[in-house]
């Protein structure tokens, strides 16, 4: 299968976040050392949900961090890298916070993402917007 025509297989769900080890964490067996990232960010605005991409090969698994976590997010930019564990595999998050700061200047004022998306973004990220 080429790269452009893969398919959504799998969603995974941050369940917390560890500030101090800077790791999104989420349920037990959800990753494997097959899984990479791919260094991409994008907006799920009508759940509102940021979504890390992450290759699995065949396909993207979506790596979901709802409003909910958006707070520590703000603290997490601040880190040096970022990782993702299922508590028995580790995987770094390339270009996470590089992704993700250029994503909400973009979505900043641009109520293409809808108003109540744009609002709460901008509240929720104002340190890392000025």
């Amino acid at each position: 299968m080429s790269k452009g025509s893969r398919q959504l297989r799998k969603i995974i769900e941050v369940q917390k976040i560890n500030e101090q080890t800077f790791q999104f964490i989420v349920n037990e067996n959800e990753l494997n050392d097959q899984i990479q990232g791919a260094g991409q960010v994008i907006a799920d605005s009508d759940n509102f949900a940021f979504i890390y991409l992450l290759d699995a090969g065949e396909a993207y698994v979506h790596l979901r961090i709802e409003a909910e976590h958006w707070a520590t997010l703000v603290t997490m930019l601040q880190a040096p890298e970022l990782f993702v564990t299922d508590g028995t595999v580790t995987l770094p998050l390339p270009n996470f916070k590089e992704e993700l700061t250029a994503l909400l200047f973009n979505i900043e004022g641009n109520d293409n993402y809808g108003t109540a998306f744009v609002a709460q973004v901008e509240a929720t990220f104002e340190q890392v917007l000025q």
